[in-house]
């Protein structure tokens, strides 16, 4: 038998074949992650899923013979079916497919779905093919059924009722849905079909997927398969998964999610968009399902004008527009990490400072940013009210923020929202008390304005920040102290976390970044303090520079 995960790496490796680096790098995840025991490979269940695939999947548009898997689709069906945990059920619980149009997306997710309903052994399964309106969900439901009608034995199995297929033998259903996250509380799917989850709209996309996925629980090995080409909804389930992706790949394997499998055919140049060989990156049936004529036509209509080259660059690169990314990768800002240093290690020096106050009720951060020697020390306060780290405690268990608060990290600040008060007080302590000397600090245009006043009637310089793509520089500025090994956050594991939940959310026309989060439960407050604090530092090194260094300082 044939090991196609190995195999289609292999030639990756030997680049017999053409990939992005995201789909080089998801392969090197699942070959170490095989080789150092994190999950197992059972060959005998993967063949199984390839083998019903190709002897019983039928093509439903334009012909109607056996699909072929290519080796791309071989690679990713063993790794869906046959990579598992030491139990035996599978790893990977939620599947993300980036993939150009034309390149059989909708027919490779009826060939899954066909083979979970038939071949899965799970007995009262439901599959939902999920949309925001029922003619979207159509489209796999109906290629399922399509293919289930061209093989007699499955359509002796299969009855068509009104609202959806029945499968007796297995009280199996298999059922189109809509968007209605209400409706979809007392379903228990065993596979949910999100195709081109890039058109899902923003908060009832999101809304609807964490439904579906919160009721995986009681199912041995659900999946969630998420198929699409990118899109323009920026706010939406897709541009979060992508982000997820992004960050479980820079991740260090075994230290963030585990059950999530991305599959990311993007070009990596946009530059080179009319790139034949660049396109290959994007799709990996260029020259097989579709000829190269197809794209060069293509091609020649998108140089001509703006808006078909933006469809172009989105639909058959997957470039987003204005998509995000995670941000920094774990080596780097693990390496930044070390021992414990506080206010009193830097008596006397100059330094600046950055303050993101929240919007809401539940998080500030504010952080001193000192210069020695020309390392860069960030030490970085968080104020949390006591309901909000009460509730956060409760519902995110793995940020161990009472372990954070026991460090002195946070700072209970107010019972229903941060008292502002405590973050002047912090700061104007740590002058007081360390002779600490912010030169400038920096904070959002947004904060509440009597804690800036105060600061301003105590002495203290205070300027603005706009929290967009101005902080571009700043960002490049700081990745690059910080890959120098020139950046400490000392022992601040709740900074840590936070800079590795931020992604950088590109502008394709300026190429500009800014940061957002990685998924909108996360925060970034920590982050972008310090951000704040670099800005006011270049603003104004040609006057305050000298002083930063603390070269008299002792």
């Amino acid at each position: 038998m044939t090991d196609y995960i190995h195999e289609y790496y292999k030639q990756i490796q030997r680049k017999q074949v053409v990939v992005g680096k995201w789909i080089r790098k998801i392969f090197e995840i699942i070959i170490d992650g095989l080789n150092e025991g994190f999950w197992f490979y059972n060959e005998k269940k993967a063949q199984r899923a390839i083998a019903f695939i190709e002897n019983f999947v039928h093509h439903s548009k334009g012909r109607n013979d056996l699909l072929k898997l290519e080796l791309w689709q071989k690679a990713i069906v063993c790794c869906i079916f046959g990579i598992v945990e030491a139990s035996g059920f599978r790893q990977f619980r939620e599947v993300f497919i980036v993939v150009a149009r034309k390149n059989g997306k909708t027919l490779f997710a009826a060939a899954i779905a066909e083979y979970m309903a038939y071949c899965d052994k799970e007995y009262g399964a439901e599959i939902y093919c999920l949309a925001p309106k029922l003619d979207q969900a159509e489209l796999v439901f109906n290629s399922f059924y399509t293919s289930v009608q061209q093989e007699e034995e499955l359509a002796e199995l299969t009855k068509k009722r009104k609202k959806d297929l029945f499968i007796a033998d297995f009280n199996t259903t298999i059922a189109k849905l809509a968007f209605n996250s209400k409706k979809s509380d007392g379903f228990n799917p065993h596979l949910t079909v999100c195709d081109e989850l890039a058109a899902w709209q923003g908060g009832s996309g999101l809304k609807q997927y964490e439904v579906m996925k919160s009721a995986l629980g009681s199912r041995n090995q659900p999946l969630i398969l998420s198929i699409s080409t990118a899109g323009y909804v920026t706010d939406g389930i897709y541009a979060e998964l992508f982000a997820r992706s992004t960050r479980f790949m820079k991740n260090k394997l075994g230290q963030g999610e585990m059950r999530l499998l991305p599959f990311l055919f993007i070009i990596d140049d946009v530059s080179k968009w009319d790139d034949i060989e660049e396109l290959k990156k994007a799709n990996p049936n260029l020259g097989i399902s579709v000829k190269e004529d197809y794209y060069l036509e293509e091609i020649k209509i998108a140089r001509d004008s703006e808006s078909r080259k933006a469809e172009f660059l989105c639909k058959y690169c997957n470039i987003m527009q204005n998509s995000s990314i995670a941000w920094l990768d774990f080596e780097v800002v693990d390496a930044a990490s070390g021992e414990h240093f506080d206010l009193s290690d830097f008596y006397g020096c100059y330094c600046v400072a950055g303050i993101d106050l929240s919007r809401t009720t539940d998080l500030t951060a504010a952080s001193f940013v000192i210069e020695k020697k020309g390392e860069f020390y960030i030490i970085t306060k968080f104020f949390m009210p006591a309901d909000s780290f009460k509730k956060a405690c409760e519902v995110e268990p793995e940020v161990k923020y009472e372990i954070h608060k026991k460090k002195n990290r946070i700072m209970i600040s107010g019972d229903h929202y941060v008292d502002y008060r405590d973050v002047f007080n912090w700061i104007l302590s740590a002058l007081k008390t360390f002779r600490l000397k912010p030169l400038w600090i920096g904070y959002d245009r947004y904060s509440a304005q009597y804690l800036i006043q105060d600061l301003d009637e105590a002495g203290f310089h205070t300027d603005d920040v706009f929290q967009g793509t101005n902080l571009s520089p700043i960002m490049d500025e700081f990745e690059g102290l910080l890959k120098d090994g020139k950046i400490h956050i000392g022992d601040n594991e709740l900074l840590k976390k936070q800079l590795l939940d931020v992604a950088a959310k590109y502008n394709d026309v300026n190429e500009r970044k800014k940061p957002v989060k990685l998924e909108s439960r996360l925060h970034i407050d920590g982050p972008v303090s310090v951000f704040d604090a670099f800005t006011v530092r270049s603003k104004y090194y040609k006057s305050i520079g000298k002083m930063l260094q603390n070269a008299k300082v002792a």
